[in-house]
C-alpha cells in the first residue's frame, strides 16, 4: 500500500515516529503540502493521512486510487465527506485522544488570569523585587477559585474531565448539554439551561463542538445574561465567538478577562480585534499538543488504518 501524509509536522515536528505506518506500506511523509500540490503528491496512493491539508471534491476526481483518509484530529470539516462516500472512500478521524491534555489546558489559562504567574516572574528578573521597599508586591488583582461557580458549556468527556478538575478546586459546576448524565450530578455538579450558566457562572469554559446553532454563542446578548466579571475559557473552537462582541465586553469591563487557545481563522490575522483587548489572553491552538497526547493520537491513527486494511473499519465518519 501507498500510503502519503501530507502534513505531519504539526502532528509530527520530529519527537515521535511514524513507524506505525511504515509496517503498512510505503510511506511519504511531507512536512507541509501546498494546495496546488496536493494532487500531485497524492498521486496513485491508496492511503492519504492529513491533519488539515483540504481533500476536495476535485482532488477526489483527480486521485482515483486513493480510497482511503484518515484525519489527524478530531474534526474532519477539511474533507468532503460526501464526495469522499460517492467515491467509496473511507474517512476516518480520532475522537478521543486529548482529553488530559485540553482539560489541563483550560486551568493554565484560567490560572494565568488568576495569577499573571508569568507576568511577575518577569518582574522578578527585571529586578523589580530586589529593588522594592516591601518584602512582596502584585502587579495585577489576584483571583482564588475555591467557592467559585464554572459553567461548562458541553459536558462530553473534555468538559466532564474539566468538571472534575474544576471540583479539586472547590468550584461548583453548572454543566449544559443536549444529552445529559443524571449520575453525574452531585452536590457540587448540576446540569442547567444557558441563561442559567450564562447568569450564575464566575467562569465560563466552552466545549460544545461548532455546528451551526453554537456559531457564534458567545456573542453580545448572551454575554448581557452574563454576571459582571465574568472569565471565558475557550479550547474548542474559535467562531464559537463572536470576536468583536467578546473585545468591547473586555473593554468595558463587563467581561473581566478571557483565555482562548482558538480564534475564528487560524493562523490568527493581524486585523483580528481580539489583539485589540485587554485581559486577553491568546495561544496557538496548543492545548492538544503534549507529546503524550499527540502520541495517542498517532497510535489511534494507525489502528484506524489497520482495521481498514483488515475489512473491519473503525471511527468512519461517512459510513
Amino acid at each position: 500500500m501507498k500510503i502519503v501524509i501530507l502534513d505531519g509536522y504539526t502532528e509530527n515536528p520530529g519527537d515521535l515516529s511514524w513507524e506505525g505506518f511504515e509496517k503498512l506500506g510505503e510511506v511519504t511523509v511531507y512536512d507541509r503540502t501546498p494546495v496546488e500540490m496536493i494532487d500531485e503528491r497524492i498521486g496513485d496512493a491508496e492511503a492519504v493521512i492529513i491533519n488539515k491539508t483540504p481533500i476536495t471534491r476535485e482532488t477526489i476526481a483527480a486521485c482515483p486510487g486513493m480510497k482511503y483518509v484518515g484525519v489527524l484530529a478530531t474534526g474532519y470539516n477539511v474533507v468532503d465527506v460526501a464526495a469522499a462516500k460517492e467515491a467509496g472512500i473511507a474517512v476516518t478521524n480520532i475522537p478521543t485522544y486529548g482529553t488530559s491534555a485540553v482539560s489541563q489546558y483550560v486551568f493554565a489559562l484560567l490560572l494565568e488570569i488568576c495569577h499573571h504567574v508569568g507576568a511577575h516572574s518577569d518582574s522578578v528578573f527585571a529586578g523589580e523585587w530586589a529593588s522594592n521597599k516591601d518584602w512582596t508586591y502584585w502587579k495585577y488583582p489576584l483571583m482564588e477559585l475555591s467557592g467559585k461557580t464554572m459553567g461548562i458549556m458541553g459536558f462530553g468527556r473534555i468538559g466532564q474531565a474539566t468538571a472534575r478538575i474544576a471540583q479539586a478546586f472547590g468550584m461548583k459546576v453548572i454543566a449544559y448539554d443536549s444529552y445529559k448524565i443524571p449520575e453525574l450530578e452531585s452536590d457540587t455538579c448540576r446540569y442547567a439551561d444557558l441563561d442559567t450558566l450564562f447568569s450564575e457562572s464566575d467562569v465560563i469554559s466552552l466545549h460544545v463542538p461548532l455546528f451551526k446553532e453554537t456559531e457564534g454563542i458567545i456573542n453580545k446578548d448572551n454575554i448581557a445574561k452574563m454576571k459582571d466579571g465574568v472569565i471565558i475559557i475557550n479550547t474548542s473552537r474559535g467562531p464559537l465567538i463572536v470576536e468583536e462582541d467578546l473585545r468591547e465586553a473586555l473593554e468595558s469591563g463587563k467581561v473581566f478577562a478571557a483565555g482562548s487557545d482558538v480564534v475564528a481563522t487560524e493562523p490568527i490575522k493581524n486585523d483580528n480585534p481580539l489583539l485589540r483587548a485587554k485581559n486577553m489572553i491568546i495561544t496557538p491552538h496548543i492545548a492538544w499538543a503534549p507529546k503524550e497526547s499527540r502520541k495517542r493520537l498517532m497510535d489511534i491513527a494507525v489502528d484506524n488504518l489497520e482495521k481498514f486494511v483488515s475489512g473491519s473499519p473503525v471511527n468512519v465518519v461517512n459510513k
